[in-house]
């Protein structure tokens, strides 16, 4: 065993080493994952903060909201989740991202629109399965359209 500073050497047969988590999509799914939950915090705060504390209407700071949680994503993915871009153009590519958010919005609105409107489930079991659906949805689309290898 040598004396290799994880910090100078991290390639050291000591250092924990990233590829331990098996391909750069499991990586990248992991890290996503982590940034959603960072979107969520950001969103779901700012929601409260704006309707609770400000007074804001709930459908215009919900709208907000989305919007914060929205861009903290997309600053997330591109500089720390996704290890590839395949749209040049950061214009064209937010578009796109946000496009699959908004469907990723009517595939939450209609999972709960049946489960709990249409067969009589609590919300709460409902979002639970649309955050599911969602997170799988917005993450392949968004691996496969925008974050792919060459």
């Amino acid at each position: 065993m040598n004396d290799t500073d994880i910090a100078t050497a991290p390639e050291g047969e000591m250092a924990p080493s990233i590829e331990a988590l098996g391909s750069n999509t499991t990586r990248e799914f992991l890290r996503y994952f982590v940034a959603s939950a960072i979107a969520l915090v950001t969103d779901a705060g700012s929601l409260v903060l704006m309707t609770s504390l400000i007074g804001i209407p709930y459908l215009y700071s919900g709208a907000v909201a989305f919007l914060f949680g929205l861009t903290v994503i997309y600053v997330l993915s591109i500089r720390w989740v996704f290890e590839a871009r395949s749209v040049r153009d950061w214009r064209a590519e937010f578009s796109l991202f946000a496009l699959i958010g908004i469907v990723g919005l009517l595939l939450n609105e209609f999972v709960l629109w049946i489960l709990t409107g249409e067969l009589g489930f609590h919300y709460m079991l409902s979002k639970g399965a649309s955050v599911v659906l969602v997170f799988l949805w917005n993450f392949l689309a968004r691996k496969s359209l925008l974050f792919k290898n060459a």
